[in-house]
């Protein structure tokens, strides 16, 4: 069971980082922020990726990185919140492991985001009605790239890593 990586996606603050921890202790895998891991290949934050060369310098960084994964896999890997926007990244994410969609409604995105400066997407636009338009955007990329959805809302971080358990174990 624990040849495969399990590619956790969705949107900021539904709780990929979170879960993805819990879930790679329980099946004893290696745990991979992509955010972190670019930021460090990188030697700088995304926020300052974004100021500095722009979105699209990051996503190149994204689809680098999922390239790589081979390398470093079998893993849990909490992409970034925009990593299977694009077709490239989420194909390659399916032909390397499992892709689980994490859901949230907008206002628990915001109750979980709300205090963060590190979300250059919505930096000058915290509020439930810019989430909604974002999520709403990027909704048919991630139903897409998902094998499955798990939602969030109103749950323990553990019950989520174990219903994708039994997701990942009846693969």
């Amino acid at each position: 069971m624990a040849d495969r990586n399990i590619f956790l996606i969705g949107f900021m603050g539904c709780g990929k980082s979170t879960v993805s921890k819990i879930l790679a202790d329980k099946l004893r895998l290696k745990m991979i922020d992509s955010d972190e891991y670019i930021e460090n290949c990188e030697k700088m934050k995304i926020t300052e990726m974004f100021e500095k060369y722009g979105e699209e310098y990051f996503r190149e960084r994204e689809t680098d990185f999922l390239r790589k994964i081979g390398e470093i896999g079998p893993a849990v890997v909490a992409c970034g919140g925009g990593m299977a926007v694009r077709r490239q990244n989420a194909e390659l994410m399916k032909e390397k492991g499992i892709v689980i969609f994490l859901t949230a409604k907008p206002e628990t995105i915001y109750e979980r985001v709300r205090y963060s400066s590190q979300r250059p997407l919505l930096n000058n636009n915290m509020n439930i009605g810019y989430i909604t338009k974002l999520m709403e955007g990027r909704m048919p990329a991630y139903e897409s790239a998902g094998d499955c959805k798990v939602e969030t809302d109103g749950r323990a971080p553990e019950d989520i890593a174990d219903e994708i358990i039994e997701i990942y174990s009846n693969i």
